[in-house]
């Protein structure tokens, strides 16, 4: 059987470069190997509770970008988050197996906190536990991770090896991180010492998949860039830049070193212009595409009851066995 790959993403903000470059790029190259699960994590954006015609509205718009991007529904099982009950159940049994220590340790939650001080609920801080349950429901073997989510990946393990120890059994598989080389972090192009954002307030900053053209040669050219003139890749002298060689190497499918070779003599205003007429050539059919889907919602829906009903059915083969061994009584 070909090993299982969980991933979602939350439906806020907006699905951008580096969103793409980070995670769904890797999705599209493993769903020919892999038994891939790729889910719209409903669940987890209600923290933040938003409005709910938009939450409907964005959890289709972001399953036709998947499509869109190449996640295509014959080959990966996709699905909303809240669509498969199990979630919720498994995650209310893993947060009885869960030290508060573990979440107080958390950067996610104290960041999370800090931005959203009006609204500090005990979701924000047993997030994890839902991701856990996300990810242990499939008996996952590869989970797709940027290096800033390794945290989360590392207590799922650790709330899987306290379940299976205490129950003496392998109830859950241990999932490992599956972390591309290149490309796993896409930098704002307003602020290049950070992460890409989808919910980014400065609108310069964020490339979405479904700006307009003329939009995303706007962005590019008012990127911010580094001291100097030289194109390099360096990433502590030359954020900016580095970030622009690794967005440029990322959509046309070449090293760093390739891209600097292109650009050797080029000053920065060459690798603006000419990163944005690449990225405008590589979002054109996603666009197009995209329209086609969010016309047809007919077709989306019927992808996503038909992904939720085989999520369902793993899912509840791990829930069962949990149920039983926790002590449960069968309905």
């Amino acid at each position: 059987m070909s090993k299982v790959i969980v991933s979602g993403i939350q439906p806020t903000g907006g699905l951008n470069i580096g969103t793409y470059i980070g995670a769904m790029k890797n999705w599209k190259q493993l769903q020919d190997e892999y038994d891939c699960m790729y889910m719209v994590v409903d669940m987890h954006s209600i923290t933040v509770r938003p409005d709910p015609a938009e939450l409907r509205e964005r959890c289709l718009s972001f399953v036709a970008q998947y499509i869109a991007c190449g996640i295509d529904p014959k080959k990966n099982t996709l699905f909303i988050q809240s669509h498969v009950r199990e979630h919720a159940e498994l995650a209310w049994i893993l947060n009885c197996y869960t030290g508060m220590g573990e979440l107080n340790r958390m950067t996610q939650f104290k960041e999370k906190s800090q931005k959203n001080q009006s609204n500090i609920n005990s979701a924000l801080f047993t997030y994890p536990v839902l991701m856990a349950a996300d990810i242990l429901l499939y008996q996952t073997d590869l989970v797709p991770v940027g290096q800033d989510q390794k945290q989360h990946l590392e207590i799922t393990r650790d709330i899987a090896h306290r379940f299976n120890n205490h129950h003496n059994g392998e109830y859950f598989k241990i999932p490992e991180p599956f972390i591309p080389k290149i490309g796993a972090k896409i930098m704002s192009l307003q602020e290049p010492c950070s992460k890409m954002s989808k919910s980014d307030t400065t609108s310069k900053a964020t490339v979405y998949l479904l700006d307009e053209a003329k939009t995303v040669t706007k962005k590019f050219k008012s990127a911010v860039t580094d001291s100097g003139d030289e194109i390099t890749f360096d990433e502590i002298n030359k954020p900016g830049v580095s970030n622009l060689i690794t967005i440029y190497g990322a959509i046309t499918n070449q090293s760093q070193e390739d891209v600097v070779k292109h650009f050797e003599g080029k000053r920065y205003g060459h690798l603006k212009v000419e990163t944005a007429e690449r990225m405008n050539e590589f979002l054109d059919p996603i666009r197009s595409q995209y329209n086609e889907l969010m016309d047809d919602k007919t077709f989306l829906l019927q992808t996503l009851k038909d992904g939720a009903e085989r999520a369902s059915e793993k899912a509840e083969k791990t829930l069962k066995a949990v149920k039983e061994v926790i002590g449960f009584l069968p309905a």
